[in-house]
Order: C-alpha cells, then sequence, then structure tokens
C-alpha cells in the first residue's frame, strides 16, 4: 500500500508511481507525487540515501570554496530548506544534475538522506547548463560540462547528433573549447572565444563523426594558441608584460573585421589567423597600445 500522498487527488502514472516504489526499495522515502506548476509534468518529493546519490558525470567539478561557504550558511541557519533535483539512471542510483554542492555539503555535515525532487525523464541528466543556477558558471566550466555531456551522447545516443542538443550545449563553442581544456586546463579560452562565437556552428551528422570534426577544429585552435605563444613571447622579451597581450594580438590578427558582410568557414578563419599572426610585427607593439586596448576588454583568462 502506497504511503505517499498524490497532489492533485487522483491516480499518477504507473511508471511514476514504480519510480515512487523504487525510492522505497532503495532505502529511501517517497513523501509525495505531484504535477510541477509550470508544466504539469509528474515529479516525486522525496529522502534519498546520502550513499545513493552522485553528480552526473557529465557535471563541472565541485567549488571547495562554493562547498565551503554553503557549509557554513547551512550550520548557521541549523537547517537544510532547498532539495535537490535529480534523476535515476538505474534502480539504486540517483543523479544530479542540479544541487551538488548542496549534496557535498550534507555529506559534509554527515546527513543520512538528502531531500530531492526526482524527475523521471532521464534527459533531464543533460540539461546541466538550463538548470544549473546554483553557481554561475565560467567560461572554463561551461565548456567541460558541454565536453562532458558530449561524450556521454556519443555513448548514449550514438544515433543523434548536435542539432538534437542544441538547447543542451547553448553555444557551439562550447563545445570545441572543452576539447581544448580536456588538454589544458589553462587555455586563454576568454581570448579565442570571440572568433569562436562568431565561426563556430552547430555540425550535421551524428556523434560520433561530428565528435572527430570537433577535435580537427580544436587542432586548428590549438595551432593558433601555440603561433600566439610565441609571439606573446617575442612581445614579453621586449620587457613589455600586460595581461591584455594575448587578446590584443588577436584583435589585430583576426581576419574577422566588422566591416566583413560574409564571415570564412571555420577552417578559412584559424588558417589566415595562424597566418597573421605568424606575420605579426612585434617591433610595433607599444606598452600604451594595449593599455589603452584593455580599457575595452577584460584580461585573458590563463
Amino acid at each position: 500500500m502506497a504511503n505517499w500522498a498524490v497532489y492533485p487527488d487522483g491516480d499518477s502514472p504507473k511508471a511514476v508511481a514504480a519510480l515512487a516504489e523504487q525510492v522505497e526499495k532503495d532505502g529511501g522515502h517517497a513523501l509525495a507525487i505531484y504535477r510541477e506548476p509550470v508544466g504539469d509534468h509528474w515529479q516525486i518529493f522525496c529522502l534519498l540515501p546520502m550513499s545513493k546519490v552522485e553528480a552526473t558525470p557529465y557535471q563541472r567539478d565541485l567549488s571547495p570554496t562554493h562547498v565551503k561557504r554553503l557549509q557554513n550558511v547551512v550550520k548557521k541557519i541549523d537547517r537544510f530548506v532547498d532539495p535537490i533535483v535529480v534523476m535515476s539512471p538505474k534502480p539504486g542510483l540517483y543523479w544530479t544534475p542540479n544541487g551538488n554542492h548542496r549534496r557535498a555539503v550534507l555529506e559534509k555535515l554527515k546527513a543520512k538522506m538528502v531531500p530531492a525532487i526526482l524527475v523521471p525523464e532521464h534527459e533531464v541528466a543533460f540539461q546541466i547548463l538550463a538548470l544549473n543556477t546554483e553557481k554561475a558558471h565560467n567560461l572554463k566550466e561551461k565548456s567541460l560540462e558541454v565536453i562532458r555531456m558530449y561524450r556521454g551522447l556519443v555513448e548514449d545516443e550514438s544515433s543523434s547528433g548536435e542539432e538534437d542538443y542544441t538547447f543542451q550545449f547553448e553555444s557551439p563553442h562550447f563545445i570545441t573549447l572543452g576539447l581544448l581544456y580536456e588538454k589544458n586546463k589553462r587555455f586563454a579560452g576568454g581570448a579565442f572565444a570571440p572568433i569562436l562565437r562568431r565561426v563556430d556552428k552547430f555540425l550535421k551528422g551524428r556523434f560520433p563523426k561530428t565528435l572527430e570534426e570537433r577535435e580537427e577544429r580544436a587542432e586548428l585552435v590549438r595551432g593558433a594558441d601555440e603561433a600566439l605563444a610565441d609571439v606573446v613571447a617575442k612581445i614579453r622579451k621586449r620587457g613589455i608584460n600586460h595581461p591584455y597581450v594575448k587578446n590584443f594580438v588577436l584583435a589585430r590578427t583576426t581576419p574577422l573585421t566588422r566591416e566583413r558582410k560574409t564571415l570564412p568557414s571555420f577552417d578559412q578563419t584559424f588558417k589566415k589567423l595562424v597566418d597573421n599572426i605568424e606575420r605579426f610585427d612585434v617591433a610595433k607593439v607599444r606598452y600604451e597600445d594595449i593599455q589603452r586596448s584593455a580599457i575595452m576588454g577584460a584580461p585573458a583568462a590563463g
């Protein structure tokens, strides 16, 4: 006999009721089955065993600073008031795409149960960027989350493609940057992002094929970064040190001028960019020019 409440009164779908029974079998407590107020979807409010709740494999890494800050607040008010969002890929396991910092805080506080909103639809695991508003993502975090989702989809949804997941990925340049950050966590993504945003598009085809093309695109960007590093080293050798040097050089070597009405392809853009960087005259660079340009933008990451 079910011991959970159903809102609105009436029968919930059999699949949702079965999921509530799974929660009980897993050592949790299904407290209520209800329809959420926006899309009228069925969801389960429950308490789950801490040992069976994990972050999705696609999620960004925890921020120790944010966890400590949350932990201090929870201890100060002596209560936990924000349920996490979870979905269940299989019995005995619950993934949270929104709430991993809160889950970590409860774990540190030795809590045995986690208050959660259990969403029956599995695709919620790939909606991390849209759902996760707990801590604002920076460019590296967004990109790494997207490439982790991407690799998961290559395995689980190989018959689908990028155009089927535009909402989840948010922007195509996060995919390319994710590949670059995977190999180099200090990659200057902020310097290349303005160019990538303009020429990187979602690719047609299935994930296994498009991943190969993404790797090729990442190699083109990596080549431009290596050429850029050589030029920056020459500028610094002249005694000019400024955090905006990379952005300064890219602004003067990009083939994407504002006057252009038709953008070149991704490959054309980065091949021309490398050529422009290699021909860049470092002898004409002055510190005051870089400083003046920096007023219009932020220093490159890394």
